[in-house]
């Protein structure tokens, strides 16, 4: 019975123990270089300004997260209009909602990378997104590259229209540092 006890303390000692000396999940810096391209018939562009946290530990993904976010000010067409016109309450209503933000809520390890489940928001409105992305190492650094489509209709960014299709294609590439 002594023995019994002996080892139930010692097991729970060693799990206790070894929680505590667990390595926390990696924490990233974005790193210059990134790109947030969007993709239509019209209008194409990337977003200049991207920001935000990444937590990312290929071992424990129940611990990883990534919260980031684009300033809708830094829309970029190659167009001035366009962009001014990004800025307005009919389309992303810039000055009441100033930033596309991503919060993942899960990840989970898929066949060719990693499976993001999170919420996408953007002009006040949050719907879930699944983001599938792959990893790229180089050094001790790494890139995160997906792409993922966003119906505009769902967000109610801008009015239906033949001259602007709903559905927008989002190519990221987004380098990290420690």
């Amino acid at each position: 019975m002594k023995s019994k006890f002996v080892l139930s303390a010692f097991v729970i000692w060693i799990l206790g123990t070894s929680a505590y000396f667990m390595v926390p999940v990696q924490n990233w810096k974005i790193s210059k270089g990134y790109s947030i391209k969007f993709t239509s018939k019209d209008p194409t562009g990337i977003f200049k300004d991207f920001k935000g946290n990444i937590s990312f530990d290929e071992n424990d993904l129940a611990n990883s997260k990534f919260d980031v976010n684009m300033d809708i000010s830094s829309i970029s067409t190659g167009n001035g209009m366009q962009n001014k016109k990004a800025q307005t309450e009919e389309w992303f209503d810039a000055g009441k909602y100033p930033q596309i933000q991503y919060v993942s809520t899960k990840i989970e390890k898929a066949d060719k990378g990693y499976a993001v489940y999170g919420n996408l928001s953007m002009k006040g409105i949050s719907k879930p997104y699944k983001v599938n992305l792959t990893v790229k190492k180089d050094g001790s650094n790494l890139k995160f590259i997906g792409t993922f489509n966003v119906n505009r209709m769902d967000f109610k960014v801008g009015k239906k229209s033949d001259a602007v299709p709903d559905v927008m294609k989002i190519d990221f590439s987004i380098p990290v540092s420690k």
